[in-house]
């Protein structure tokens, strides 16, 4: 098994802990290890034959850095992109490069900054998906959906005289309203859609060649030296080829079109933790359900489901319902909690007035 590391996000619903250099995968948000460190942890009693993590030039060094620690006990490599294409030219870079030493061998492909409660069921599932991907599917993770949630994509599965799985997918469904996720909440037969994945290196080649043929002609003209995991050799090349890139992402690129799609039911207390919002999720607040993070002392007064991001400062909340405060050394950030995915229109704005010291 090889594990595939997608660590090239910028985050910009955590802004303004979350920057182009220093992003949300990077940030240790619930203490301790970085969220890509946790990734790398949660993948190790696997024993994978190697990791590649793939992340863009102003993170490689800070990504490498936090890597590090882990090299005694697992072979990895860190592939720069040159710029950010998505994922289905990333998934493909790491597959040529897995291919080319193993053509048959199994990739597990995770994003770098999720949360999972339950590790040892996390393990589980991907074993299950290991076996079916050896039967040449490309596995998705469904996660059992727990509310009608309407932040995540969806996957409906064929479950009919299937037992538990895995099931063929019908189709994929964008991120629907309220009416629609209460619909495929009580149908039983629906999964969100973790972006978490199994396939067989010359599978997933396979299928980029049937359904985005030019990103299969640009990587095809990939040459790797005598030593394959020489991958400093490759940097030249995959910035040349780059430059002719699409970007695209694998859900619309190949899962949306192939026909040997399966999906596994995981419940392991997933999140995609896609904003600050998403934090009480995953972290128990007080009896006024206040979470509070990062803070030397805190004092709520009167205030209910609060969160807050103290920067190793005290904190105080004073009558204060359902807020975010995020402090840092050069930026304060107040939204209400409902508003947490529209912290990327901060970022918009920063750009469009070129404040990029704030970036």
């Amino acid at each position: 098994m090889y594990v595939v590391i997608l660590a090239g996000g910028s985050g910009t619903r955590f802004w303004p802990l979350s920057r182009r250099k220093h992003p949300k995968q990077l940030m240790s948000i619930f203490g301790g290890c970085s969220m890509l460190q946790r990734t790398v942890e949660r993948v190790l009693p696997l024993k994978p034959k190697r990791l590649l993590v793939v992340t863009n030039a102003l993170q490689v060094g800070e990504t490498a850095r936090q890597l590090e620690p882990y090299r005694e006990r697992c072979r990895f490599d860190v592939i720069s992109e040159p710029i950010g294409r998505n994922t289905a030219p990333a998934v493909g870079l790491a597959a040529s490069i897995i291919a080319r030493y193993d053509p048959t061998g199994v990739m597990v492909v995770l994003p770098a900054d999720h949360y999972i409660a339950d590790e040892e069921g996390f393990r589980r599932t991907l074993a299950n998906g290991y076996k079916a991907a050896l039967n040449g599917y490309l596995v998705t993770m469904g996660v059992v959906p727990t509310r009608p949630e309407t932040g995540y994509g969806y996957i409906e599965a064929e479950t009919a005289m299937r037992g538990e799985g895995p099931y063929p997918v019908k189709r994929f469904v964008e991120k629907p309203d309220v009416e629609k996720a209460l619909e495929f909440l009580a149908a039983g037969s629906y999964y969100w859609n973790s972006g978490m994945f199994v396939w067989r290196a010359d599978v997933i080649l396979d299928q980029i060649l049937a359904h985005m043929p030019e990103l299969a002609r640009v990587l095809a003209r990939l040459t790797f030296s005598s030593d394959i995991w020489e991958l400093d050799d490759l940097r030249p090349q995959i910035d040349e080829i780059y430059r002719e890139i699409a970007g695209q992402s694998i859900d619309y690129g190949i899962m949306e079109k192939a026909d040997n799609v399966v999906v596994i039911p995981a419940s392991f207390g997933w999140s995609d933790v896609g904003s600050w919002g998403a934090i009480p999720e995953v972290i128990h607040g007080d009896a006024e359900g206040n979470v509070i993070l990062d803070s030397r002392h805190h004092v709520a007064i009167d205030s209910v489901n609060c969160l807050a991001y103290g920067g190793g400062r005290a904190v105080a909340l004073v009558g204060v319902r359902d807020a975010i405060v995020v402090v840092t050394d050069d930026a304060l950030l107040v939204c209400a909690r409902d508003r947490s995915q529209d912290v990327k229109k901060v970022v918009e704005e920063l750009e469009r007035r070129e404040l990029t010291e704030y970036l």
